[in-house]
């Protein structure tokens, strides 16, 4: 009956619409660092998880290439399996599924009720982020939705900075299944949050919208999926080794070395926010800029690695730009595609998520063979790439505008 009320309130008044909203944003904000804390927690813990279910730390390692494949199959698919489902009912639907993920994992008692668990979790995050965009254009008005995306990021990067140091923190004192257990109030708290702000969003079941592969037959999609492809391929060939880089190139011990990687989490924060004004602003400068920028950071990494001063600040605004990216891919998703956001969402969620895992695994073999140089100077040519073909994007969009007038 409350519930009913509140919802009543927001359609009779705007200003409690737009409230109720947010307030909306903020659950899905609080399940995304959750979720995205529990996909990284892993790293930290993998020594207690294998000692324990007996495996070997590289079969541990594992839990996280799980939840990333189902990550990947599941936002290609959601959108047309679950055509026709209200979308309030499908994210707390989603939200149980993590509290579930998070039970099975802490009391998992080998390794395949533990890789269960895991790939439960990877349905979840590709649901979540594939439903994201078009979530949140019901929820806030127009002009609002970068903002929204931006904080929806913004968890996003603060989760992605506390995964590592929390598991290994919770880890220590009670435990690697209590740590995953802490996942279990956490969605609780988000279910019932979201269960009290979320207004229903109905799905009409003979909709002919596209799927996320189907998206693929527009050349808007395409030049914007492989933008990004070549843009997180680029940027995780060089994030993916920066710990090395730190300790063989720039010498710096564990202490210097932890300082770093949380002004790179900082950044991030900051880089949310700041993206989100960006986007605001011109869509197509921010597409641009964040590859540029990227590239002349990777650069200058190689030019400067050497010190540690100037490589601090440069890995600080990688954080920066490399975290508010994303802000403006999914405010393009919103803005290219405003009736078809859950299809290319998920195509966006699936390249992302396969750049991320070719980009770490091609510049890992040019690291062996070839050294930071050679690992740094690839990642920055790939990230040029993007940037052309941001502006390639943005050249199709004003011509199709200005077509349009005519």
């Amino acid at each position: 009956m409350a519930q009913s009320a509140v919802l009543e309130v927001s359609v009779t008044n705007p200003h409690a619409r737009v409230r109720t909203g947010w307030s909306a944003v903020c659950a899905l904000t609080l399940c995304v660092s959750t979720l995205i804390a529990s996909e990284f927690m892993p790293v930290s813990i993998l020594t207690p998880i294998a000692s324990d279910l007996h495996l070997t730390e590289g079969a541990a390692g594992q839990a996280i290439a799980v939840s990333g494949l189902f990550a990947v199959l599941t936002s290609l698919s959601i959108a047309t399996l679950t055509r026709g489902i209200d979308r309030r009912t499908l994210l707390l639907s989603l939200t149980l599924l993590m509290l579930v993920s998070g039970l099975i994992v802490a009391f998992a008692p080998n390794f395949l009720v533990f890789m269960t668990g895991r790939a439960l979790l990877g349905i979840v995050v590709g649901g979540f982020w594939s439903m994201s965009a078009a979530t949140v254009m019901r929820l806030v008005p127009e002009d609002q939705v970068p903002r929204a995306l931006g904080l929806l990021n913004g968890g996003n990067a603060l989760a992605t900075t506390v995964a590592a140091p929390l598991g290994s923190f919770l880890g220590q004192y009670i435990g690697w299944r209590g740590a995953f257990f802490v996942v279990v109030p956490l969605a609780g708290v988000t279910l019932a949050w979201q269960w009290l702000t979320l207004p229903a969003m109905p799905s009409d079941r003979e909709t002919t919208g596209a799927s996320a592969l189907g998206m693929l037959r527009r050349p808007t999609a395409r030049i914007g999926a492989a933008a990004v492809a070549v843009l997180f391929a680029g940027q995780f060939a060089l994030f993916t080794y920066v710990r090395p880089f730190l300790e063989g190139v720039t010498q710096l011990g564990v202490s210097p070395l932890s300082i770093i990687l949380l002004l790179m989490g900082a950044g991030g924060l900051f880089g949310t926010w700041l993206f989100g004004r960006l986007v605001a602003r011109s869509l197509p400068t921010a597409l641009i800029v964040a590859p540029v920028a990227l590239a002349a950071i990777a650069c200058a990494l190689v030019a400067f690695g050497t010190l540690a001063v100037p490589t601090a600040i440069l890995l600080t605004l990688w954080g920066v730009v490399g975290t508010g990216a994303p802000v403006a891919w999914w405010t393009w998703v919103a803005r290219r595609f405003p009736d078809d956001a859950e299809a290319g969402g998920g195509l966006l969620v699936a390249v992302v998520q396969l750049a991320i895992t070719l980009g770490a695994a091609g510049g890992g073999l040019l690291f062996d063979a070839g050294g930071y140089r050679a690992t740094f100077l690839t990642s920055a040519a790939l990230l040029v790439a993007g940037a052309l073909l941001a502006a390639l994007d943005a050249r199709l969009a004003t011509a199709r505008s200005t077509g349009v007038k005519h």
